[in-house]
């Protein structure tokens, strides 16, 4: 007798979902995403063969076949965690070694994290890292904006019971009341609670600071879906060292961090001048480091002279441009760069035309976030007593930060 279908995908060729038919009710269409991307992405695949090409899955596929069986159990996803699979399933070459015992992780309820962890020293670490992407056309005018973020967590926990209970915005009136399953021996219970638009308003609640409508959220498989879905609370049992608690999309409008005027003047051909006004437009005590701008100049430039009222800047041929370099750029301030090239004595009837590129900024911004994002709350409760520390940290950085105005 065969065996009964649940569901029947068709993928596009990047392994999203386009239709898909329940037929028992057992599956759900994210499920299908979430392998496809685990498969291939770093979690897995890479992971193994460090380049993920056809070469390289020739060359291996005894254990390619051997992955698929472990993350797959009778056709259903079963262990995903590239950390947990390499336990049991080892590479040298092209030879394969098998444990004859699986690791306890494996027959787990929870299987991204095993057991038997040991530090000397217990710490959590969370990140909270916003990118900003930004397109301004050539009148000034922003054609696009959006942040995405991430909350990056880092655990080094022996055995704790750990409760943190993480406010974005506001406290939680209800923080101290316990949530979720029983923890197992050596499965910390974290919890996390956001300033969440949706929470806000179905509580009736409004609060001082803004509630942020998050978009396009995707979280780790460690986190109870069902829990968020019924009260909004981030339920979860951390894997060991680092992962990605949460990515989430704010589709707003975002104000430039960081400014670029430019004026350009050619003179007959012979040469071009250059002046950039770079102004930070964030608050005075944050400060921006490591800010690197990139003004494309002509492919046939030449004899560069390079003036700055802050930082460095200097010709880069390979890339067509003049990189400004600026390691520290607090809030409120504006600097200026003045720079002349020569050009080549050409006729117009050879002169070809020149491919027009973005003015191109990278930055990054401690202790700030865009959106507003704070932790208000992180707490590590421990029965055996041991000191367990937790560190915070927020990071605002330049993603795809393009200004054509050239």
């Amino acid at each position: 007798m065969a065996g009964a279908v649940s569901a029947l995908f068709l993928l596009d060729i990047k392994g999203r979902v386009l239709v898909w038919r329940d037929f028992r009710g057992d599956v759900t269409a994210v499920q299908a995403e979430r392998f496809f991307t685990k498969l291939l992405d770093k979690e897995v695949f890479k992971h193994y063969f460090e380049e993920l090409e056809e070469e390289s899955l020739r060359d291996n596929f005894v254990v390619v076949y051997e992955l698929l069986d472990e993350m797959m159990d009778f056709g259903y996803p079963q262990y995903t965690e590239a950390k947990i699979l390499s336990e049991f399933i080892k590479t040298d070459a092209y030879k394969m070694e098998v444990s004859q015992r699986p690791p306890m992780a494996v027959t787990n309820a929870v299987s991204w994290r095993s057991e038997g962890i040991r530090y000397k020293k217990n710490e959590v670490f969370l990140d909270v890292v916003e990118s900003v992407n930004i397109l301004v056309n050539s009148n000034g005018q922003i054609v696009r904006s959006d942040v995405v973020g991430a909350l990056k967590m880092r655990t080094y926990l022996s055995l704790p019971e750990l409760n943190a209970i993480l406010f974005i915005g506001f406290y939680h009136n209800d923080h101290k009341t316990s949530y979720g399953r029983g923890i197992e021996l050596g499965m910390p219970e974290c919890k996390l609670g956001l300033n969440d638009k949706v929470l806000l308003e179905a509580q009736g609640r409004a609060t001082k600071g803004k509630a942020i409508d998050l978009d396009d959220i995707k979280f780790h498989q460690c986190v109870r879906l069902a829990r968020f879905e019924n009260d909004r609370t981030i339920s979860f049992i951390p894997p060991d060292g680092s992962f990605d608690l949460m990515t989430y999309r704010l589709n707003t409008q975002v104000k430039p961090l960081i400014w670029v005027e430019a004026q350009v003047e050619k003179h007959s051909r012979s040469r071009i001048e250059l002046m950039i006004k770079a102004r930070s437009q964030f608050k005075e005590r944050s400060t921006a480091t490591n800010v690197e701008i990139e003004v494309p100049v002509p492919s046939d430039a030449t004899n560069p002279n390079i003036r700055t009222s802050m930082g460095s800047a200097a010709y880069a041929p390979e890339r067509d441009a003049m990189v400004w370099k600026v390691k520290s750029f607090p809030g409120g301030k504006e600097y200026m760069c003045r720079a002349e090239f020569s050009l080549p004595s050409i006729s117009a009837e050879e002169a070809v035309p020149e491919k027009k590129a973005p003015i191109r900024v990278k930055f990054e911004i401690p202790y700030f976030t865009v959106s507003g994002i704070q932790v208000r709350y992180l707490k590590i409760i421990e029965k055996s007593g041991y000191q367990a520390l937790p560190w915070v940290r927020y990071i605002t950085m330049a993603g795809e930060y393009e200004l054509r105005l050239i």
